[in-house]
């Protein structure tokens, strides 16, 4: 059976797919939600990747999918242990030697100013504001679901974002993109270019908001299952 590990991004956790677990065990999936030490900040990219590669190491068969932010995270894995397929789910794509904040700026990733909405703890990590928190992450969801989901969002370090990648190049593994086409937290134009350019393959093109694992499980898991 495949497992669908599932890694999330900036300032939720595993929880955040809750929503969309029984959809993949109806697609005949082992599904795993993976949680990262997201409020140390000592935890990296490199750091969570090891977390990850120990999780998995008694599953064979695995499709790794990386949600936002933690798209700079799963090539480091994969670089590390067979995989089924890469999966980004409206995630950031790293370039090799090159931190997030290197590269992000130039390249029109957000289409916002993420700064504007985050609270500096002053010890290397920062919290998302409440009130944009349920407009930009949770487009689509129904009240219920944001209101849920907004409650639950926590501090964030900012070492993800200031590692460089450690990788000469990214691994010659299978990998996919699902670009979610109304996403208000990553321009939707770059999700639908950045796989074409860094991947050399066409993006998957899913109509949903940031979490479509709360707005459309059914159909994000469908996606998956395709790719399996």
């Amino acid at each position: 059976m495949t497992t669908v590990a599932l890694v999330h991004g900036a300032f939720h956790g595993a929880w955040c797919f809750d929503r969309l677990l029984p959809h993949l065990e109806q697609h005949g999936l082992q599904p795993l939600a993976i949680e990262l030490p997201r409020e140390d900040p000592t935890a990296g990219n490199v750091r969570n990747a090891e977390l990850i590669v120990e999780l998995l190491r008694d599953h064979d068969d695995v499709l790794l999918v990386g949600h936002s932010l933690a798209g700079l995270t799963i090539p480091l894995v994969a670089a590390q242990r067979p995989l089924r397929r890469l999966v980004y789910l409206c995630a950031l794509i790293p370039q090799p030697g090159l931190s997030g904040f290197d590269w992000i700026p130039a390249a029109g990733v957000p289409v916002f100013d993420w700064g504007a909405h985050q609270v500096d703890h002053g010890d290397g990590t920062a919290s998302w504001d409440s009130a944009k928190g349920a407009e930009m992450f949770t487009t689509g969801c129904s009240a219920e679901d944001a209101a849920w989901a907004t409650a639950q969002l926590g501090r964030q370090a900012w070492l993800p974002s200031t590692e460089p990648c450690p990788l000469e190049q990214l691994p010659d593994v299978p990998s996919a993109y699902i670009a979610c086409t109304l996403d208000e937290v990553i321009a939707p134009a770059w999700q639908l270019r950045a796989p074409r350019e860094q991947l050399g393959i066409e993006p998957v093109q899913l109509a949903a908001g940031h979490s479509p694992f709360l707005s459309q499980p059914a159909q994000l898991a469908a996606a998956l299952a395709a790719l399996v």
